[in-house]
């Protein structure tokens, strides 16, 4: 509230918009996005005081077995709260997202993009859009080229120096061109003032916000990665990162329980301090660990299924180690 106070007060948003639609999509995120932490460090806090109390010794000393303790009621739980999460990563976060980004765009002109610079986009495989400007008040562009690319060697190069949007036709026309096709040696050279023509290109693909991917539900994720994919588009990695985190991160929830379980069923001398210190170093390492294989995935040449899954299956691994050697 403090960070949005001075915009909230500048566009004069008023107070109902402000509840309803900006923090009534932004706490559903911000509650997802740490989920399973607030997942873990409740376990830990819960299964320390019935460790401090002695009553995990109890239910064992009456002949309730360890691994009953875990499974039916914290697994249980774990898998209520893994569905409620799913369904909140691919359907209603999304939704959220959205909404906030209309309000910020409607309410204070944010997200609203009126020029667009040196945009460059694969459209087909050895197919090159480029685009020095464009804006969007009079959808016009400048400077627009097309590259044609067969074996690492240019056959074909078209230069537009104006590119402008017919919204009723919905294609482009090119001022002032030339396509120059070259064959070896041999070197064609076409000019002309005007030309009308379909492109692989729509206005909105040049509009696309670097938020996009977080305001598509799961299906429509599904649908764009797959038609870029299939024109040829590189640099689809932030989009199919955020495809398998929506699930890598729900299943954190079964993991992080079972080693929250592990860590403070253990009765301690000092109490649950150690425990509650433990599970918030342990939060911290693994939220770092997931930025730093996301950071490889989308910059480096690290598989982003890996990226994501890496720390879920670090972290189980280290839960099933933890679990072997807690008192039964």
């Amino acid at each position: 509230m403090s960070e949005k106070m001075d915009d909230f007060l500048e566009h004069k948003v008023p107070l109902d918009a402000i509840i309803v639609h900006h923090f009534g999509n932004f706490i559903p995120f911000i509650t997802f996005l740490v989920f399973p932490i607030y997942v873990f460090i409740t376990v830990i806090f819960f299964t320390s005081r019935l460790a401090g109390r002695s009553e995990i010794v109890a239910m064992l000393a009456g002949g309730v077995s360890f691994y009953r303790i875990l499974f039916v009621p914290y697994l249980f739980c774990a898998a209520l709260l893994f569905l409620l999460q799913l369904a909140g990563n691919h359907y209603f976060i999304p939704l959220a997202n959205k909404g906030n980004a209309r309000f910020e765009e409607g309410y204070m002109n944010k997200n609203r993009i009126t020029r667009k610079e040196n945009y460059h986009i694969q459209r087909a495989p050895g197919i090159y859009y480029g685009l020095e400007t464009f804006n969007f008040t009079n959808n016009t562009g400048r400077n627009f080229t097309i590259e044609v690319i067969e074996n690492k060697e240019i056959k074909r190069k078209l230069v537009a120096k104006t590119i402008l949007y017919n919204i009723a036709k919905k294609n482009w026309t090119l001022k002032d061109y030339y396509i120059r096709d070259i064959e070896g040696t041999n070197e064609r050279l076409i000019t002309g003032e005007k030309m009308d023509t379909m492109l692989l290109l729509k206005k909105e693909e040049i509009n696309t916000r670097t938020t996009l991917k977080e305001e598509m539900t799961s299906p429509e994720l599904y649908k764009y990665i797959w038609e870029e994919t299939r024109k040829g588009r590189a640099n689809m990695e932030f989009f199919v990162v955020e495809n398998y985190r929506r699930t890598a991160v729900p299943f954190a929830t079964f993991i992080l329980t079972l080693l929250g379980f592990s860590i403070a069923s253990r009765k301690t001398r000092g109490g649950m301090g150690w425990h509650i210190l433990m599970g918030i170093a342990l939060s911290a390492f693994y939220i770092l660990m997931m930025q730093f294989t996301t950071t490889f995935a989308t910059n480096g040449n690290f598989s982003p299924f890996m990226a994501v899954w890496l720390p879920n299956i670090l972290f189980f691994i280290i839960g099933i180690i933890f679990l072997r050697v807690c008192p039964k």
